[in-house]
């Protein structure tokens, strides 16, 4: 396995946990067969991919939270990534087709509150947590994406 890579790829018919499955198709809209309930705040250009860090979901886990991998909605949960690194602007390689750049940190949202001690989803807010939220990423570049596929922070 790399040092960094794709850990689990997530997908739902909308809401949350989102399911592992072994690969997927991301294209300038998501992850195909993906599927939002809420629109307005999730989706779209912008908002094609929702990327978090199993290491940060290994902490919250200690922490006493019934947290896992695709519970907060993330699309793609990442290791080996250094989670610091990952500001808007930044890009990344999945693979060796797909390229992401993170557009955003990812506001959390009343749907993952089972998920976390007393519904606290505060817990992974920017605002309040520095370095512990989601990111939203763009499509650069599309492709295929498989668990255990190698991560490169570009910039």
């Amino acid at each position: 396995m790399p040092a960094a890579h794709i850990f689990q790829i997530n997908l739902s018919q909308g809401g949350v946990p989102k399911l592992a499955v072994p690969t997927a198709e991301i294209t300038t809209e998501g992850l195909t067969d993906d599927l939002q309930q809420d629109r307005k705040h999730h989706g779209g250009p912008d908002r094609a991919v929702c990327l978090y860090s199993l290491e940060r979901i290994l902490v919250l886990q200690e922490e006493g939270h019934p947290v896992f991998p695709g519970a907060t909605g993330e699309n793609l949960t990442l290791t080996g990534v250094d989670w610091d690194a990952m500001q808007p602007g930044a890009r990344l390689r999945l693979g060796s087709d797909a390229v992401l750049e993170i557009v955003s940190f990812t506001a959390p949202c009343a749907t993952i509150k089972p998920f976390f001690i007393d519904g606290e989803v505060v817990r992974i807010s920017q605002k309040q947590h520095p370095g512990w939220s989601r990111v939203y990423a763009r499509v650069i570049t599309g492709g295929e994406v498989k668990v255990g596929m190698p991560v490169d922070l570009l910039s």
